[in-house]
């Protein structure tokens, strides 16, 4: 028979494995943004002090402790557990904590209406889903960067090219 501690470390596994797979079937597996794409992000935002940032998928919360630092009320949304952890120590240590909040939760349920600047790195099968939710929530002049896809029924005002990185692609909402 199985330790107490043993059966409790697998469980641990897997609902760590389980939400992985939901998050990655429900948007996109978790790989973090590098280091010099969130500063091109920032760049292309052009985030400017007090406005609310989201980003939908936040991984490790990376992208939102950089947007914060530049003045940005920042909110992740994380729906796999073990970034989900790693956002919020990240949070934890920032300097910045008060402007960022991190929840455990599916962007289809989150309402986006005040959102200034969005950015999204998911399949390029949600973002055609996202594209309509957008288009009934967002106000007019949010801006949206997304990461190596483009929402396809939509003109960038901006396509960032860097080689040997993904494509940003630069939307405003225009109602």
């Amino acid at each position: 028979m199985e330790s107490p501690i043993v059966i409790v470390i697998n469980i641990f596994i897997l609902v760590l494995l389980g939400t992985f797979a939901y998050a990655g079937f429900h948007g996109a597996p978790w790989f973090p943004t590098r280091k010099k794409d969130v500063t091109r992000f920032l760049t292309l935002a052009d985030i400017k002090f007090g406005q609310k940032m989201y980003d939908l998928g936040c991984g490790d919360g990376r992208l939102i402790c950089a947007a914060a630092k530049v003045g940005a009320d920042a909110y992740g949304l994380e729906l796999s557990l073990f970034p989900f952890i790693l956002a919020n120590i990240r949070r934890y240590f920032n300097k910045d904590k008060e402007r960022i909040k991190i929840s455990y939760q599916n962007i289809w349920n989150t309402n986006l209406r005040d959102a200034d600047v969005i950015y999204v790195w998911l399949m390029p099968g949600v973002m055609t889903r996202l594209q309509k939710k957008f288009e009934n929530e967002l106000k007019s002049g949010t801006k949206i960067v997304t990461y190596c896809w483009p929402i396809k029924e939509w003109r960038p005002i901006k396509i960032d090219k860097v080689l040997g990185s993904p494509n940003l692609y630069l939307y405003e909402v225009k109602n």
